[in-house]
C-alpha cells in the first residue's frame, strides 16, 4: 500500500538525507507580544525542521517573523506555545539551567555587531572563546586563523574605533564562530560587507556545514547569496510561507523541463509547480493507481520504477497486459485529469520507490497558465494512443 505525505516534495525530507539528525524541530510554534488588549499574535502554527550541515536562508518582508522566530531558536525569547526542540533539547518550559547549558553549542551573529570598544579584535573574539571555556592556545591559534581568513590579519590588535563598519561586523562573525558551534544563527550577517567579503563570509559558512557538520541559519535580505543555500524559507505574517530544499526543487524542474509538456513554462511557473507537489512512497508490488479509478493525482518518479499494466476485457475474459515499465524522471497519470476519465491503466511498483505528485486542482491550473502546455498535453496523449 503506497503512504502519501503532507510535506512538500521541495522539502527533501524523503531523498535528502532523512537520516541525518535534526538540528531544529519547530511544531506548530506561536507567539505573541503584550498583554491583554495589545497582545498581538506575531508566530501562527509553525512548522520547520532543520538537519545538521544544512545552511538555512530564511526571507521575507520586514516585520514577517524571521527574527522572532530566530531568537526564539537562539534561546534569546521564551518559547509560549507549541514544540521547539534544538539539538535535541525541548526549549518549551526549559529550565534556565538547561538554555544556558544549550547556550555553548550556539553561535550568534547580528547585525549589530555590539564590540567592547576597549578591547582590540582579538579579545572581544576571545570573550567568546572563554566563555565556552576553551584552552589559551587552541583559542589563539582559532582566533588568529579566522579573523586572517576574514581579511582582519593586520588588524587583530585594533580596537573598533580603527575599524570599519564592515570590519566590525566580520569581528563579530569571528566571535560567534570562534568555539566551533554546533549551531549559527545570524541575524543579516552580510548587510554591512561588499560584495568580495560578503563572499568569504558565505564561503567560510559553507566550509563549516561541509567540514564540521555545522548548521547555519540565516536571516537576509542579501539576493548575492542565496546560492549557498540548502533550503530557503520565506515567511509572510508570521506564517512560514514555503520552505524549499533548493537542490531537490532544482532536481524536480530538471525532470520537468525534459518533458514537451513541461517545457515551454517559465522557470518560475516550474518552481511553483515543484513547490505544490507532495511525497508518495510505494513498496514493491504496491498498486499505485488502478484502471478504472477516478484520477485525483499526476505522479512525477523521483526514484524506484512502475509497470504499466492495462486489463483488457473480450468475450467474457479479461486480460492483464504490461505495456510498459516506467522509471525515475518519467511520469504517469496525467491522461485522466485532462480528460475527466477514469484511469486507463493500472500502475504497480516494482520495487520501492518514491513518487512526486500533484494534485487535480493544481494541475488543471497548470494547464490555464499556458496555451502551449495544454495543446502539447494533448499532442503528448494522443501520441501515447
Amino acid at each position: 500500500m503506497t503512504s502519501t505525505s503532507s510535506l512538500p516534495a521541495t522539502s527533501g525530507a524523503y531523498t535528502n538525507g532523512s537520516h541525518i539528525p535534526r538540528t531544529v524541530q519547530v511544531s506548530g510554534l506561536k507567539h505573541f507580544f503584550g498583554d491583554g488588549e495589545l497582545r498581538k499574535q506575531a508566530l501562527f502554527n509553525n512548522n520547520l525542521e532543520v538537519r545538521r550541515g544544512e545552511i538555512v536562508i530564511m526571507t521575507g518582508p520586514s516585520g514577517s517573523g524571521k527574527t522572532t522566530l530566530l531568537t526564539l531558536i537562539g534561546t534569546l525569547r521564551t518559547v509560549q506555545e507549541g514544540s521547539l526542540q534544538v539539538l535535541g533539547r525541548e526549549l518549551l518550559g526549559a529550565s534556565r539551567e538547561e538554555i544556558v547549558h544549550l547556550r555553548r553549542d550556539l553561535g550568534f551573529i547580528f547585525q549589530a555587531h555590539n564590540l567592547f570598544a576597549s578591547l582590540t579584535a582579538s579579545q572581544n573574539v576571545n570573550m567568546a572563546a572563554e566563555l565556552a571555556g576553551l584552552d589559551r592556545k587552541v583559542a589563539a591559534d582559532r582566533i588568529g586563523q579566522l579573523l586572517t581568513r576574514l581579511g582582519l590579519g593586520e588588524r587583530i590588535h585594533y580596537k573598533p574605533k580603527s575599524l570599519s563598519g564592515g570590519q566590525k561586523q566580520r569581528v563579530a562573525i569571528a566571535r560567534g564562530l570562534v568555539h566551533r558551534p554546533q549551531l549559527v544563527l545570524a541575524d543579516e550577517p552580510t548587510a554591512a560587507l561588499d560584495e568580495k567579503s560578503g563572499r568569504e563570509v558565505v564561503t567560510l559558512f559553507q566550509e563549516l556545514a561541509r567540514d564540521e557538520g555545522c548548521t547555519i541559519i540565516m536571516v537576509t535580505h542579501d539576493n548575492r547569496i542565496l546560492d549557498v543555500a540548502d533550503r530557503i524559507v520565506n515567511m509572510v505574517d508570521g506564517h512560514i510561507k514555503s520552505d524549499v530544499a533548493v537542490r531537490e526543487a532544482s532536481v524536480i524542474c530538471e525532470f520537468l523541463k525534459d518533458f514537451p509538456l513541461f517545457s515551454d513554462l517559465t522557470p518560475g511557473t516550474m518552481s511553483e509547480i515543484a513547490d505544490k507537489m507532495l511525497v508518495q512512497q510505494a513498496e514493491p508490488g504496491d498498486v499505485v493507481i488502478r484502471q478504472g479509478d477516478p484520477g485525483e493525482l499526476f505522479y512525477l518518479i523521483r526514484s524506484g520504477s512502475v509497470d504499466v499494466v492495462i486489463e483488457q476485457v473480450g468475450q467474457g475474459k479479461s486480460e492483464k497486459k504490461q505495456v510498459a515499465v516506467l522509471q525515475a524522471g518519467q511520469f504517469f497519470g496525467e491522461a485522466a485529469l485532462i480528460t475527466d476519465e477514469p484511469r486507463n491503466a493500472t500502475i504497480v511498483a516494482r520495487e520501492k520507490s518514491v513518487f512526486y505528485t500533484l494534485g487535480k486542482e493544481d494541475f488543471r491550473a497548470v494547464l490555464e497558465t499556458s496555451a502551449t502546455f495544454e495543446q502539447e498535453l494533448r499532442q503528448a496523449l494522443f501520441n501515447r494512443q
